[in-house]
């Protein structure tokens, strides 16, 4: 199901990849729930609702996504609820999302987050970084970069 609505919303018909999606997600599948929150956010696809937005990618966070929690972390900030926000983008460094790490150095640097978090979030950043390295990876990514250079 998430592969159907991954090939439909790459074809640009976003109306049946976020039936697709929604399928998916009814079945538990955590990326359904993200690119669903993305959909409901920005009205493609499916008719604008933020609730619905949320809803999705706090499904998607709690599965484990590592965007959905920074996303979370975004709008929690937008609100002004700076320390949940620290939280959130905390969880989501730990688990190798870069834009949390660099919104945690933001909130270093205005003082919202501790010089303690920071560092513990730079460990467990680089601990899930290293968790994913594997020689399989490497030569995955290798043919994907030779792929690339051949079309341009």
């Amino acid at each position: 199901m998430y592969q159907m609505g991954s090939c439909c919303s790459d074809e640009g018909d976003y109306k049946t990849a976020s039936e697709y999606w929604t399928k998916a997600a009814a079945l538990g599948e955590v990326g359904a729930h993200y690119q669903l929150s993305v959909m409901y956010s920005e009205g493609v696809g499916v008719e604008k609702d933020k609730k619905k937005g949320v809803y999705h990618l706090e499904q998607a966070a709690i599965g484990g996504d590592p965007d959905a929690r920074h996303n979370l972390g975004v709008i929690e900030n937008d609100n002004g609820r700076y320390e949940r926000a620290a939280k959130l983008f905390i969880i989501a460094a730990k688990l190798g999302c870069d834009n949390s790490l660099d919104a945690l150095k933001g909130g270093f640097k205005g003082g919202i987050v501790t010089k303690d978090d920071l560092t513990a979030a730079l460990r467990g950043h680089q601990a899930a970084i290293d968790a994913a390295k594997s020689p399989q990876r490497d030569a995955a990514e290798a043919v994907c970069k030779f792929i690339g250079e051949r079309r341009n």
